[in-house]
Formats: C-alpha cells, sequence, structure tokens
C-alpha cells in the first residue's frame, strides 16, 4: 500500500511523497527544493528515492531536481514540451508510466504553462496537478489561453469523482474566498470555506482535495453553472458567453481579486 505526505516547501508548496514501505522505494512530485526530500530521507535510513515526477518548468517545481538525481540517482520524469533538469523520460499526452509498483496515465494539460501534464493513477484515484487545478482554484495563464487551461479543467473535471487532487500550493483559503464572492448563495463553499479556515488556524494542510469537491465549489469548474454567469453578467455586463468566455473572466477577476 502506498503512503502519500506532503513535505511542505518555500512558504506555500508542497512536494509530494510517495512511499512503499514493502520495498522501502519513494518517488517525489515537483521537488522545487532538495532539501525537505533530504531531510526525510536522512530521517529515513534505508529508503531509496527512486523516481522524481515533474508537472511543469517552473523553478518552484524543479530546483531541487539535479541535487537530488545526483545524490540518489533518481529517474527524472517530466513533459516533453519543456525544459526540464536532468529529465530522464520525456512524457506526452496519452503516454503510460509504472512509479512503484503504480501504473499512471499522463495528460496533457496546458494553460498555466504550455506543455504542462499531469499524473493520473485510475485504481487508486490520486492526480498529481502541479498547478492546473487547485483547491478551490486554478493556475494563473502565464503561457497557455484561457481556451486551453479551460479545456485542461474540463478534462480533469471528468475524472471520477473520488479521485483524490493532489495539487502542489497552499492557497486554498484565498481561492474559497474568491469562490464565495463568485457564488455568495452556495452552501457547500460557505461550509468549506468555515472548515479550511478552522484548518489553517491549527496549522493543518487543506489537501488533498476531491474531484466532487471541485465540482461543487470550485468556480473554475463551475462556469456552466447559471449563477456563475449570472454574476459574470452583473460584473461585466449582460452579454451572451459561452462556458469558455466565463471561465476567461473569471480568471482576470481572479487576478485582480
Amino acid at each position: 500500500m502506498i503512503k502519500i505526505d506532503a513535505l511542505p516547501a518555500f512558504s506555500d508548496n508542497y512536494i509530494w511523497l510517495l512511499q512503499d514501505p514493502e520495498r522501502r522505494h519513494c518517488a517525489v512530485v515537483d521537488p522545487g527544493d532538495a532539501a525537505p526530500v533530504e531531510a526525510w530521507l536522512a530521517a529515513n535510513p534505508g529508503w531509496q528515492l527512486s523516481d522524481i515526477l515533474i508537472t511543469h518548468h517552473h523553478f518552484d517545481h524543479v530546483g531541487g531536481i539535479e541535487r537530488l538525481k545526483a545524490a540518489t540517482g533518481a529517474r527524472v520524469l517530466g513533459p516533453a514540451n519543456e525544459k526540464i533538469p536532468g529529465r530522464d523520460l520525456a512524457l506526452h499526452d496519452g503516454d503510460q508510466i509504472d512509479v512503484l509498483g503504480q501504473r499512471f496515465s499522463v495528460y496533457a494539460v496546458p494553460g498555466h504553462t504550455l506543455g504542462h501534464i499531469a499524473y493520473i493513477q485510475a485504481e487508486q484515484h490520486w492526480l498529481f496537478c502541479g498547478d492546473t487545478l487547485f483547491a478551490g482554484g486554478c493556475g494563473r495563464l502565464f503561457e497557455g489561453s484561457p481556451e486551453q487551461m479551460h479545456q485542461s479543467l474540463s478534462r480533469l473535471a471528468a475524472l471520477p469523482e473520488q479521485t483524490q487532487v493532489f495539487c502542489t500550493h497552499e492557497y486554498t483559503l484565498s481561492n474559497l474566498r474568491f469562490a464565495a464572492a463568485v457564488e455568495p448563495d452556495n452552501q457547500q463553499i460557505k461550509q468549506r470555506l468555515e472548515q479550511v479556515g478552522q484548518w489553517r488556524e491549527a496549522g493543518q494542510i487543506s489537501l488533498p482535495s476531491s474531484i466532487a469537491l471541485e465540482r461543487a465549489t470550485n468556480p473554475f469548474l463551475r462556469s456552466s453553472e447559471p449563477a456563475v454567469s449570472a454574476m459574470i453578467a452583473e460584473r461585466d455586463g449582460p452579454a451572451s458567453r459561452s462556458p469558455t468566455q466565463v471561465f476567461a473572466a473569471l480568471r482576470a477577476w481572479k487576478d485582480h481579486f
């Protein structure tokens, strides 16, 4: 049975650590800093870092790769269409990979960056989505278009509702404050905002989320909802908007929220 823990990094990043206790092998997702992984390995002698999975090229996701690879010989897997330091295996949409005895599917999810990928383990219902889908939000559009990001998020939203969402930043509280502004009458958002506020006050992590929870409370997955399009019409003026156009308006609003 694989165990998954979050190693905090920088001010709000998480490096996901997958552990196979039987073989004492582990893998990490998006190690922007080598130090938290090195500290875990030092505190757990006899464990071998076998794989480093990368979702996209931003430094806070790749900064620790080379040091970890040099120290452990771990295999580095990452998107084919981005410059990933130390990459051993270049991944494309639809590829299948085996990590710690688990089969993962690779999804191309452009938007935050053009080559961004996500890793899905269908049997275990795990989604490692980097900075594409956040708990209560989504990544900024640094390279891609609103159309690309909306399509990527729609693809992730179509995963089974029990899928666990392992994103890489603790942005949930600020995201849910925005969600409450978009849908002030959504009771599930109110409840989630209160719960996450209590968790963060107690120093608890707000992740992983689930696809079911995101469908119910994440405005960026809800651009087809009448209440969401009505709020955009109220803010930006009445017009006939497609779900992608509603999404684009939401992202622009969140950028200055």
